[in-house]
């Protein structure tokens, strides 16, 4: 079972900046697409972004040219650098993995770190 732990949210002012962190308790050469999700109240949880054991990334529209999602694998890390922050940011933002395994990868998520946009 693999345990993913988010740090990096808090509260920012519109046009912040703020570095997501999860770590997994695995090595995350077990580990395939790595990405962040995120929960607004009263909206569904959505896709931030993604990025593959290959480094394939994928961003919401959203967030294009505003975030960045990178992993390190050396630190079992995967990061989300999220700058112009919006109130629209607002949310609980979740790390997300899944594994190799066949035919059903398994799915990990993390508790949530909450970010809050002030305007």
């Amino acid at each position: 079972q693999v345990q993913l732990v988010e740090s990096g949210g808090g509260l920012v002012q519109a046009g912040g900046s703020l570095r997501l962190s999860c770590a997994a308790s695995e090595s995350f050469f077990r580990l395939n697409h790595m990405g962040w999700y995120r929960q607004a109240p009263g909206k569904q949880r959505e896709l931030v972004a993604y990025i593959t054991s290959l480094r394939n990334i994928n961003y919401a529209d959203s967030v294009k040219g505003r975030f960045t999602i990178s992993r390190d694998n050396a630190k079992n890390t995967v990061y989300l650098q999220m700058n112009s922050l919006k109130p629209d940011d607002t949310a609980v933002y979740y790390c997300n993995a899944d594994d190799y395994s066949y035919p059903i990868p398994n799915n990990y998520w993390g508790q949530g770190t909450q970010v809050t946009v002030s305007s």
